[in-house]
C-alpha cells in the first residue's frame, strides 16, 4: 500500500487488528527487516511497517530528510489508516524518527522502544563522518553500501549472518543516491532528544548490544538511566532484530 506525502510515495503495510504497533527500520534498511516478526505479532494487534522516505519503495522528497520530516511521513500513514495512537519501535535511525514523533505528536504516542539507537545528537566527530559518507556515496554508492552494512556487525559475526547481510545489501542497492544522502544529512542535523525521552510519560525501552560497532553501550546505559528508560543489554552487534530475534519477539509482545 502507499500514500502520497509531499509529492512522493510512502510505502507501508498494515496487518492484524488491535492495539497498533509501528515498526520503523534503520538507515540503508527497509520495512523488509520486520518480515520475520509480522505473522506472530499481528495475531494479537495491528502491525504497521513503513518504508521511510528514500528507503525501500518510498520516494525521495527533498535534499535533507530530517527526522521531523520522516516523523511527519509516519503520521500521514497513521492518519490514512485512521489510527489515533500507537506504540513505536525504531531500529537505529528508526529510533531517531520515533523520538521526533513523540516530540511532535505526543497525543498519538504510546510506548517507545529504541533498538540499537540513542536520544543523543551526533558528536562533532560523528557529524564529520557523515560528511565523508556523503562524498563516498557520490563517488561509489555500491561500495559505500557494502562497507556500511558490513560494519554493522563485528567481524566474528559475519559468517553467522552472511545471508542476512547480503539481503540487506541487495535491498539497499535499489535505493537512490539522493535518498541515501538525504537520510545521512538528516541524521547529521538531528537534535539531542534526551529531555524529550525523559519527559515521555509512557513505557520506554532502550536496547543496545555489547558488541555494537556503531554505538557505545555504556554511554547508552547512562542515557537510559537519566531518562528513566528500561535498559536492555545484549551480546549483539548493531542488528539485534537479526541476532536476537526470539528476545525481540518477546519484548514486542509485551511492549505496552
Amino acid at each position: 500500500m502507499e500514500i502520497k506525502f509531499r509529492g512522493a510515495s510512502i510505502s507501508f503495510n498494515s496487518s492484524g487488528r488491535g492495539s497498533p504497533l509501528i515498526l520503523l527500520h534503520g538507515f540503508l534498511e527497509s520495512s523488509n527487516i520486520w518480515k520475520p516478526y509480522i505473522e506472530s505479532l499481528s495475531r494479537k494487534r495491528q502491525i504497521i511497517t513503513i518504508d521511510l522516505p528514500g528507503h525501500g519503495k518510498s520516494g525521495f522528497i527533498e535534499d535533507v530528510h530530517s527526522m521531523e520530516l520522516m516523523a511527519d511521513a509516519v503520521k500521514a500513514v497513521l492518519d490514512h489508516l485512521e489510527v489515533k495512537k500507537a506504540s513505536l519501535v525504531g531500529h537505529s535511525m528508526g529510533g531517531y524518527v520515533c523520538l521526533a514523533f513523540i516530540e511532535k505528536y505526543p497525543e498519538a504516542s504510546e510506548s517507545i522502544f529504541l533498538m540499537n539507537s540513542t536520544p543523543e545528537a551526533d558528536s562533532p566527530e560523528r557529524a564529520s563522518g557523515r560528511d565523508r559518507s556523503i562524498e563516498l556515496v557520490k563517488k561509489h554508492k555500491k561500495a559505500y553500501i557494502n562497507m556500511a552494512i558490513s560494519d554493522l556487525l563485528p567481524a566474528e559475526k559475519h559468517s553467522q549472518f552472511q545471508k542476512e547481510l547480503d539481503e540487506l545489501k541487495e535491498d539497499a542497492h535499489s535505493f537512490s543516491e539522493e535518498g541515501i544522502i538525504a537520510a545521512i544529512s538528516g541524521m547529521k542535523i538531528r537534535t539531542d532528544r534526551t529531555e524529550v525521552l525523559k519527559s515521555f510519560s509512557h513505557k520506554k525501552y532502550i536496547l543496545i548490544g555489547k558488541k555494537d560497532p556503531i554505538m557505545n553501550w555504556e554511554s547508552i546505559q547512562t542515557k537510559a538511566a537519566s531518562t528513566n528508560s528500561e535498559f536492555i543489554l545484549t551480546e549483539d552487534g548493531h542488528l539485534s532484530y537479526v541476532e536476537n530475534q526470539s528476545k525481540i519477539q518477546r519484548i514486542l509482545h509485551f511492549i505496552d
